[in-house]
């Protein structure tokens, strides 16, 4: 059986917002919105995944505090291996800075009313359902 990557998003919750990041890379993707995340390493945890990509692209150290949904497919590529998509609800813990782009083109704090105004990625639309309903009006 073909092997199949596990990619992880952090929903990062503050102050009633979701972090949005926009993509710089690959080309076809430059200027789409996504959860900060990305790939699990063999061995790997999802949860050490997700803190690790999250140090590397954003420059803070998450908190996850739980799952939310259930896995998504990403559209198939012809030069990539199958992708699931796992997204956990994550806080930054007192005391972490501000979140910076590192690895995308801007970072964005988005509330609830806000969500449909970025053009998400595929994968991550079927989130912000089960986003919403922690972030503000």
């Amino acid at each position: 059986m073909p092997h199949t990557q596990i990619v992880v998003g952090a929903a990062i919750i503050r102050d009633g917002a979701v972090l949005a990041a926009q993509r710089s890379h690959p080309p076809l993707m430059r200027g789409r919105w996504e959860l900060p995340g990305g790939k699990v390493d063999p061995g790997e945890s999802d949860t050490d995944a997700l803190v690790r990509e999250c140090e590397e692209e954003l420059g803070v150290r998450i908190a996850p505090l739980r799952r939310i949904g259930g896995d998504v497919s990403f559209p198939v590529r012809a030069d990539s291996p199958a992708a699931l998509l796992r997204v956990w609800l994550a806080e930054l813990p007192a005391g972490q800075p501000e979140p910076r782009a590192l690895e995308h083109l801007s970072l964005r704090w988005l509330r609830a009313d806000a969500l449909s105004g970025v053009d998400w990625l595929p994968a991550d639309v079927p989130f912000l359902e089960e986003i919403r309903p922690h972030l503000g009006g």
